[in-house]
């Protein structure tokens, strides 16, 4: 008798120690398998031993999917479509996707490098945002699956970007790569080589909703911002070049505070972004990877960390959704039911000489590392 509980015993302890079944269905990549300009869209897929899966695709190298584990079974988080048909169609062009060659603004497209003025082009009122009219959002990528710097399991996507392209000086090599950690980080790097000097501040534009459901808003999302400072702007949300304090404004996110709680006031800065849509200086020095934000929703316990070697962060909290797009499994995207957290140099940093320099020169590298860490909290 006691041999047979010793096994049942064995049997019962190895059962629990297996990792358990997924608990989420993924995308077929045959939802976008197509032509594009000539070039075939893929999608890729990596999951870990922990119930996490990121789906990405090459198609402006944006994260499709990325599921977690949440206080009852795993959650979907990414804002997005189930077929690249409404991501070619969608009225958002900036769902998931790497934006660049300068991921957000630069004041009416123009910067000066050389003593040579370049024109980028205009797309956002009188400015460039988030790399032009056919941005890095808008390519086809070369995607492959392989492994990062540190031997992990990665999609990697590489592009190059040439000279001239949306007004920019000099051909990029751009390669970012998305690896999933046992720690349950999604880890985006960034590395690029330029033949000539150029300005750069390539970013990952994926809407976050820690519901699941992008057709819940975010505004009970409970966010926290390690940052003092943030970066005014004028009207285009173009940065004056003065870099302010946070304390006493809505924007003062240092202690743990629900997004809807103060979206509303009456602030100057809020008025301009119609919400949150700001650049947040981060504390210290940019000197390794630190801690820029964390982000909580109670309803599934989700929590997520961001964290960057970058000196910024921008925070939109979709104040532009308006409902007309449908996204994965039927969810309607409706105002601020996704937000962004973008990790960064300023906005507008060539034309400042005193926010940190995005030129890029032959002889460097530019490098960048973001990290979405995810957990349960009890």
């Amino acid at each position: 008798m006691k041999r047979i509980l010793f096994f049942a015993l064995v049997f019962i302890v190895g059962m629990a120690c297996k990792p358990c079944k997924p608990n989420y269905t993924l995308i077929p990549e045959k939802a976008f398998d197509t032509i594009i300009n000539g070039q075939k869209v893929a999608l890729f897929t990596l999951e870990n031993e922990n119930g996490m899966a990121v789906q990405v695709t090459n198609y402006g190298a944006r994260m499709v999917a990325l599921w977690v584990p949440a206080k009852s079974g795993s959650k979907d988080v990414i804002w997005g479509y189930s077929s690249i048909a409404g991501y070619v169609h969608s009225t958002d062009l900036f769902s998931g996707p790497i934006v660049g060659r300068y991921g957000n603004r630069i004041a009416k497209g123009q910067f000066t490098l050389n003593d040579k003025t370049y024109q980028t082009t205009i797309n956002n009122g009188e400015n460039h945002l988030h790399g032009g009219t056919h941005g890095w959002w808008s390519k086809i990528w070369n995607g492959k699956m392989g492994k990062d710097e540190e031997g992990n399991n990665a999609i990697i996507m590489t592009y190059r970007s040439p000279d001239g392209e949306e007004g920019y000086p000099g051909a990029v090599d751009i390669q970012v790569t998305y690896s999933l950690l046992k720690d349950n980080s999604l880890k985006i790097s960034y590395k690029a080589n330029t033949d000539a000097p150029t300005v750069i501040n390539a970013t990952s534009h994926a809407y976050f909703n820690l519901h699941g459901t992008s057709a819940q808003s975010t505004n009970s999302h409970i966010l926290q911002i390690n940052a003092d400072a943030y970066t005014p702007t004028d009207e285009g949300l173009i940065p004056t070049g003065e870099v302010a304090t946070v304390e006493g404004t809505p924007l003062d996110f240092r202690k743990p505070t629900a997004i809807g709680d103060r979206i509303e006031k009456d602030f100057l800065p809020l008025k301009y972004g119609k919400g949150y849509d700001h650049n947040w200086v981060l504390s210290g020095a940019p000197v390794g990877i630190r801690e820029a934000a964390v982000v909580y929703e109670p309803a599934t316990h989700i929590e997520m960390k961001v964290l960057t070697d970058q000196p910024a962060l921008q925070f939109y909290s979709g104040n532009f959704m308006d409902g007309k797009d449908h996204g994965k499994r039927g969810d309607v995207h409706n105002f601020r039911t996704g937000i962004a957290l973008e990790t960064q140099n300023y906005p507008d940093a060539p034309n400042h000489a005193n926010f940190p320099s995005a030129v890029l020169l032959p002889q460097d590298t530019y490098k960048h590392v973001c990290m979405y860490k995810f957990a349960v909290r009890k």
